[in-house]
């Protein structure tokens, strides 16, 4: 026979109230006659229940392990913060073989502890030129008749709530720079920070301000002046505003048509957003979102006069005394003034980039993975010495005089000219 529930037993009293008799009351409820005459004695006499289900911790006799662990952790934790309780089962379990589920001892510690305070969050504005939120959406849209995946990099000015979105095919290391570039150009200039999430392209390992930044983007932000701001893991308020405009540009724009190509659809949404800029009201200043970002973007700092190409490789290269560099199992010459040091190679799409570690210049440019293992250029070692390296020797005869007969079509090269290499050479 059933257990009688809560709400059964309040019509069983209901029931007898009315006039009903137990053997009445029992038959339509489905229980025995007694069962009936017990819980309507109780309820006259107003009892309660006496019985109380013993605890799992309880019976393990852990109650005073569990007092003596939390106020050690309330010792060390700051005024206000309550102990991990997943730490405590992980205790229990690891150094009492405790058997009970996570939620058995979250269930203790609720009765057994004073309940934590609740925890306001402070709410911060940003100075104008301070701060960029960045972020990625995922889009379904009908590129020339096709439905295809793209993705949006939303970045959006803190203070103004200005906002890029750019489109790309892909999200890998090259797309990364390559949206930065295209976001920082709308907006005008780059902010001091940028907040961004836990992605590869941006953290290589770890999250927040523990996180380990990728090298390559690290590179790209010392090349714009920006510091790198990671947001901690599975807290996406941390950049409310540019997870509140990813949201809102979905809304904003009408992704359902068919655009012919990607650039159209950018120029749609660059259109559009500009548009929008003009209606929206910026919170801070109660102007219009544009006005303001006009404001802001005086106190951004300006781009560099050639923005840095994307790359997705990057490394730091010693330079041999033969002036050469070795990446990617291939050799390249370097200006001769490097010799002994060390400079930055980029590894970018279908070309390579030398930069001057100290002033951040190109100081050369090849061709990536060709078929030749050893490109060397012969300007690297003409020039005037520095004051740390002396200019290499300049070519002898002998090698004056290959270099033109090279520099000669094969048609014009008589046994006469060869003749005349062989005079050189004795």
């Amino acid at each position: 026979m059933a257990k009688l529930t809560k709400d059964e037993i309040v019509t069983l009293h209901t029931l007898g109230q009315k006039g009903q008799s137990n053997r009445a009351i029992a038959r339509q409820l489905n229980v025995t006659e007694g069962a009936v005459r017990y819980h309507r004695r109780r309820h006259v006499a107003a009892a309660t229940d006496g019985r109380k289900k013993q605890s799992l911790i309880e019976s393990l006799s852990l109650v005073e392990v569990i007092k003596h662990w939390w106020q050690t952790q309330l010792d060390l934790l700051p005024v206000g913060r309550s102990p991990n309780v997943n730490k405590l089962w992980q205790f229990l379990v690891h150094d009492y073989q405790y058997v009970g589920s996570y939620k058995s001892v979250a269930k203790y510690v609720r009765g057994a502890f004073e309940k934590p305070k609740l925890k306001p969050f402070r709410r911060i504005e940003t100075p104008p030129g301070a701060q960029t939120q960045s972020d990625w959406m995922e889009q379904n849209v009908t590129i020339d008749g096709v439905l295809t995946k793209v993705y949006g990099f939303v970045m959006t000015l803190s203070h103004s709530r200005m906002t890029a979105v750019i489109w790309s095919p892909g999200m890998n290391q090259l797309a990364w720079h390559h949206v930065h570039n295209e976001a920082f150009q709308r907006l005008g200039g780059v902010a001091a920070v940028n907040r961004i999430d836990n992605l590869k392209t941006g953290v290589a390992h770890g999250s927040g301000p523990w996180g380990k930044i990728n090298d390559s983007y690290s590179a790209y932000a010392r090349t714009m002046g920006f510091h790198i701001d990671p947001h901690e893991v599975r807290q996406p308020q941390q950049k409310g505003k540019v997870e509140r405009r990813v949201s809102a540009t979905r809304n904003r724009l009408d992704l359902t048509q068919n655009f012919a190509s990607i650039e159209e659809l950018q120029a749609y949404t660059d259109r559009r957003l500009n548009e929008d800029a003009k209606t929206r009201q910026c919170p801070v200043t109660g102007k219009s979102v544009f006005d303001t970002w006009q404001d802001e973007a005086k106190l951004l700092r300006l781009l560099p006069a050639t923005l840095p190409q994307p790359f997705d490789l990057i490394r730091t290269c010693a330079v041999h005394k033969d002036c050469t560099i070795r990446f990617e199992g291939r050799t390249y010459s370097v200006p001769f003034r490097y010799a002994y040091g060390h400079v930055e190679v980029r590894g970018c799409n279908g070309f390579i980039q030398i930069i001057d570690r100290h002033e951040g210049q190109i100081i050369k440019q090849y061709p990536r993975k060709t078929d030749q293992l050893l490109l060397i250029d012969a300007t690297c070692y003409e020039g005037e010495s520095t004051d740390r390296v002396a200019a290499p020797r300049p070519l002898g005869r002998m090698a004056r005089k290959l270099n033109e007969i090279a520099a000669l079509p094969v048609q014009n090269r008589s046994l006469e000219t060869y003749a005349m290499l062989a005079e050189v050479a004795r």
